[in-house]
């Protein structure tokens, strides 16, 4: 296994056209479990941690582009926490504090689990993703990039850059209900936002279907909203709870969402 690490975006890119099989690794926190228990062993690794441009994040015309290398304990920390309290709150969900030190909102992304913790926080909010190549930079938005079970848009010789949003500035939370309080991988995770302006409830739902799902309503809804979220879910059974488990799960937490956003 040969591990390659680029100095700068241009030659993340170059190396990745010329080895569109090279799994890149930023935090590892996912893909270093998939090589402990030899469910990949790919002969080449992209190691993007000396790519300068992929790190931190920047605000321009109101647009807030969150490069693919922050951190999960950089979301948590003002202003950006202050910008986006669910991100923040979702953050400090994600397994300890070494985990968060080291694991990147891009490997959300790359991985594509219906559980990642930020996917719910980004989809509330209208995230579109960042990816380029040699061959130029496209943007999806979040639902288009996210295809189903550990599938995303990604061509082969691709790479995320960053996440772009326009923070609504309404009010927001999340939730996340696992067999313990930390370092769980969710059961059943919930971000909700109530965005008076444009008069809509926003709530995506995490590990209850094959990808993050969007639910929107009307704010005079609001007494619907959680059985609808709970309806328009498709959890499955597995290890870690059942289908029904799951839908009265998003039932409960809608509605403390709700009472926490239009309280």
């Amino acid at each position: 296994m040969e591990v390659m690490t680029p100095r700068s975006l241009d030659e993340a890119l170059r190396l990745k056209a010329a080895q569109p099989a090279a799994c890149p690794i930023a935090g590892g926190t996912d893909v270093l479990v998939d090589l402990n228990f030899d469910r990949a062993r790919p002969d080449h690794i992209l190691n993007l941690n000396e790519v300068a441009e992929l790190r931190g994040w920047s605000r321009v015309n109101g647009t807030v582009r969150l490069g693919s290398g922050l951190t999960f304990t950089e979301a948590m920390r003002a202003p950006l926490a202050e910008t986006f309290p669910a991100l923040a709150e979702a953050s400090r969900t994600v397994g300890s504090p070494q985990i968060r030190n080291r694991a990147t909102i891009g490997g959300n992304l790359g991985t594509a689990s219906p559980a990642g913790d930020a996917l719910p926080p980004f989809l509330i909010e209208g995230a579109k993703v960042e990816v380029a190549s040699v061959r130029g930079t496209r943007v999806l938005a979040l639902a288009d990039f996210l295809l189903g079970p550990k599938k995303n848009a990604l061509e082969e010789d691709e790479l995320i850059l960053a996440v772009r949003l326009q923070p609504s500035g309404a009010p927001q939370t999340f939730m996340k209900v696992g067999p313990r309080n930390a370092m769980v991988i969710a059961v059943v995770s919930l971000a909700l936002l109530a965005d008076r302006e444009r008069d809509e409830l926003r709530a995506a739902y995490g590990s209850a279907g094959p990808v993050v799902g969007l639910v929107r309503a009307p704010l005079s809804e609001r007494r619907e909203f959680a059985e609808r979220v709970a309806a328009e879910a498709a959890p499955i059974d597995d290890v870690r709870g059942t289908a029904a488990y799951r839908r009265h799960a998003l039932r409960v937490l809608a509605e403390r969402a709700l009472e926490r956003c239009l309280t």
